[in-house]
């Protein structure tokens, strides 16, 4: 049973067909034509379309998001600036972007500013133009020469395991 779209006058099948062609071919034939979003063209896994089944929220530049409760989203790109509380598997922050909160995550990629606590469970990235500062948690860490890591710092994200704290005021390469 073919169900027929009011917006675009097209059976869903064919909408979904379309995926598979280039974009200009679906623009050709008038067919909505996907899209994904990248945060930065530095950004390889920013850069690569969300796999099927995985919800990405990209939250663009010059965008302001304050106040909510982030669940059930795999990867959040942040080009503009975010107020919030989070768990989710991957967030990427562009060198523009600033998150400020709570965010607990398997990888953090961070260009641009985070504020406040981070638990990263896996792996936290931060690059030259990043500055992460507030209580941080980390399973393993890169800072790329330039990045800034200030506050209280702690190596190990699992309960049972009691890390070394050590204050850090900043962090450079």
């Amino acid at each position: 049973m073919a169900l027929q779209s009011p917006f675009f006058n097209k059976r869903e099948p064919d909408a979904y067909n379309q995926r598979t062609t280039s974009p200009n071919a679906a623009a050709a034939s008038g067919a909505p034509v996907a899209t994904t979003t990248a945060a930065a063209p530095t950004t390889p896994a920013a850069n690569a379309p969300a796999k099927e089944g995985e919800s990405k929220l990209t939250v663009g530049p010059n965008i302001k998001l304050k106040g909510v409760e982030i669940t059930d989203c795999d990867t959040l790109v942040v080009e503009g600036s975010v107020e919030a509380t989070m768990d989710s598997r991957v967030i990427q922050i562009s060198e523009r972007g600033s998150f400020k909160g709570s965010a607990e995550i398997d990888i953090a990629e961070i260009r641009g500013q985070f504020e406040g606590n981070l638990t990263v469970r896996q792996k936290l990235v931060i690059y030259a133009t990043g500055k992460v500062t507030g209580k941080v948690r980390y399973g393993k860490v890169v800072i790329e020469e330039g990045g800034q890591l200030s506050g209280e710092v702690e190596s190990g994200t699992s309960a049972t395991s009691r890390p070394a704290v050590a204050a850090v005021r900043s962090v450079a390469g």
